[in-house]
């Protein structure tokens, strides 16, 4: 099997994607997202949608099997009672997570990648670790992670249905923009900014990670227009750069991968080798 009609797991038929694992490339890419809302101007599915289109490209590009996105994602605590945002807890997903990883495997999938548009870093991670203790390769990333490359496409950092979030969506989905609705928005938190690090920032002496503390009061008190950031400043031709990098970066990870460890090498994550 050289050829596949789909980057999808779940276009393909089970003998399929049995034989693309057995043959050609057994690593494969979770996306996930979740459903929040993205303020006035983007649709609730904005990280789902991101993550989704994504991983398509590193797919195209890469070789790596896409297995289908789960819709839904885990929410830190100040996200949750916000209209239009449906949250699981933590456990809830990394549990999901797990069992997607677990059941991919029995096709013959060896290496994982989870590939998240949203902030859930408290269920990733959990489940990485909690995979690696039954014998699983899986590495997880988010996307903002990589844009400390980007100061020179972007004006500000990134936050929330901002800037970076809005050129994404209008480079992947753009029929479901209404940049005539955008507006800044903004959010004072806790504590000062200069304590905490913005998503995908290069980190300052002192500074903790935003998921590191009770950082924000609830998004349902304070956020009126549910967005952090200024999404006016949003373009296609930037959303194009940001994906292009990201598609770069990940394809050439999945080609290591490749190349240490064939099709059917399991890499030694557990005392415990997994059957």
């Amino acid at each position: 099997m050289t050829e596949r009609k789909s980057v999808w797991f779940h276009e393909l038929s089970g003998k399929e994607v049995v034989q693309y694992a057995k043959e050609v490339c057994d690593v494969a890419i979770l996306p996930l997202g979740s459903i929040e809302q993205h303020g006035p101007h983007c649709p609730t599915a904005s990280d789902t949608l991101n993550a989704m289109g994504m991983a398509e490209k590193i797919a195209e590009k890469s070789g790596a099997m896409v297995l289908p996105c789960p819709m839904y994602g885990s929410h830190p605590y100040h996200h949750w009672n916000m209209p239009g945002t449906i949250p699981l807890t933590f456990e809830t997903h990394t549990a999901l997570i797990m069992d997607i990883v677990r059941g991919a495997a029995i096709a013959g999938y060896n290496k994982f990648i989870l590939l998240s548009a949203h902030g859930q870093v408290s269920s990733t991670i959990v489940a990485v670790h909690k995979l690696g203790l039954e014998g699983y390769f899986t590495l997880s990333m988010h996307w903002y992670d990589f844009l400390r490359d980007n100061q020179d496409v972007l004006e500000d950092n990134m936050w929330h249905a901002d800037e970076a979030e809005t050129s994404v969506a209008l480079h992947l989905y753009p029929e479901l923009i209404d940049m005539s609705k955008a507006e800044a928005g903004s959010c004072e938190g806790l504590i000062d900014p200069k304590w905490k690090i913005a998503p995908g920032a290069a980190a300052k002496p002192g500074q903790m990670y935003h998921f590191e503390g009770t950082f924000a009061e609830p998004e349902v008190l304070e956020l009126g227009n549910g967005v952090v950031g200024d999404p006016t400043k949003a373009t296609l031709e930037k959303g194009e750069k940001l994906v292009s990098r990201l598609t770069g970066h990940v394809s050439e990870l999945v080609a290591e991968i490749r190349e240490r460890y064939p099709v059917g090498v399991k890499p030694r994550v557990s005392v415990v080798p997994r059957a």
